[in-house]
């Protein structure tokens, strides 16, 4: 008997409010444009909660759900033939209820099995990853996978920007919020690209976190501590590194050369950092998909949003390579795509 392949039928996004430009980050935040501009690389990004009022405007499961809404109506599904809905995500909107338990509510997905993942920039992957062999194991036949994150809620909105360092002013201008979800299939549905192949790796034995979020509860809710904390010297000298060994396990894998890429979607940490490290991957025609400096740093929505853009440029037959990295505890994740 012949093991299923698995298909990509179909890509969702959302981003909420408007995009929000260098120019008003400085009004709101007091950090330079310049220097956003030269460290960082992002001209704009999108927030779920209002900068200048603190106001909650859209939840995770908000915008997850309306990514997941997208990527049925592109595959011209409805939520009775999901057969399993993963989710990866960095920041839930509750510790419980899981978020994709909420999203699943909402799009009227019910009496199948549910995952989230807690990860960071690598949980897309994850995700996928998980859907992907559930699907081979014949264990369902449909899956919906969503990534998302809402990092603003861990920005302070009512403090001095003096007293603030440029360690922390750079994550209003790094990050940003979205969702995004596909569809995965055993059948050859909608864009129906082929799945060859998914790798998630920890590689963190022994060494630090790159990155911490934190969560305060009532016990520890006053502590001085940062919520979010990024070793922006760590992350810069082992992202590039992770990146291309990443690059070449999943090559390796699926048995593909360098030269035989059509696209190469890099790890979109900032612009600059990602337009260094894509530089670094040798796939001397691949056409680089590169997101973040228009969206922000949105974690397990930065995928999608660039499998998302990917789809509006891609005709015909061809290979993709994708890589991502997570800093937390150093995660490397591959997704190798092929349309015949």
């Amino acid at each position: 008997m012949t093991a299923p392949a698995v298909h990509l039928a179909s890509v969702g996004t959302c981003l909420p409010g408007d995009p929000v430009d260098n120019a008003t980050l400085a009004k709101l935040v007091g950090i330079d444009e310049q220097w956003a501009e030269m460290f960082i690389g992002n001209t704009a990004r999108h927030f779920a909660v209002d900068l200048a009022t603190g106001q909650v405007r859209e939840t995770l499961a908000d915008i997850a759900a309306a990514a997941a809404d997208r990527a049925l109506a592109q595959a011209g599904l409805e939520a009775a033939d999901i057969d399993c809905v993963v989710m990866g995500t960095a920041t839930p909107d509750q510790l419980m209820p899981a978020t994709v338990n909420l999203v699943a509510d909402r799009l009227a997905i019910d009496n199948v099995p549910t995952y989230q993942l807690q990860s960071g920039c690598a949980g897309a992957f994850q995700a996928l990853d998980v859907a992907r062999t559930l699907l081979l194991a014949g264990r369902c036949a449909t899956a919906l996978v969503i990534g998302g994150d809402v990092c603003a809620k861990h920005l302070e909105t009512d403090y001095d920007p003096a007293s603030r360092s440029s360690a922390e002013l750079v994550n209003y201008v790094l990050f940003g919020d979205g969702a995004g979800a596909a569809v995965l299939s055993t059948e050859p549905l909608g864009e129906s690209l082929a799945v060859r192949q998914v790798l998630n790796r920890l590689v963190g034995l022994g060494r630090e976190p790159g990155q911490v979020i934190d969560w305060f509860g009532l016990g520890d809710r006053h502590s001085d501590r940062t919520a979010v904390f990024e070793d922006y010297k760590a992350i810069e000298t082992a992202v590039p590194l992770l990146a291309r060994q990443m690059f070449w396990e999943l090559l390796d894998d699926v048995g593909w050369r360098a030269e035989q890429l059509d696209y190469l979607l890099p790890p979109q940490l900032s612009a600059r950092m990602s337009e260094r490290i894509s530089a670094a991957m040798p796939a001397p025609d691949a056409v680089r998909v590169n997101v973040v400096g228009t969206v922000g740093n949105n974690g397990n929505a930065l995928p999608f949003l660039q499998l998302a853009e990917l789809l509006q440029q891609w005709r015909g037959p061809g290979r993709v390579a994708a890589v991502a990295v997570e800093s937390s505890k150093w995660i490397k994740s591959g997704l190798a795509l092929e349309r015949i």
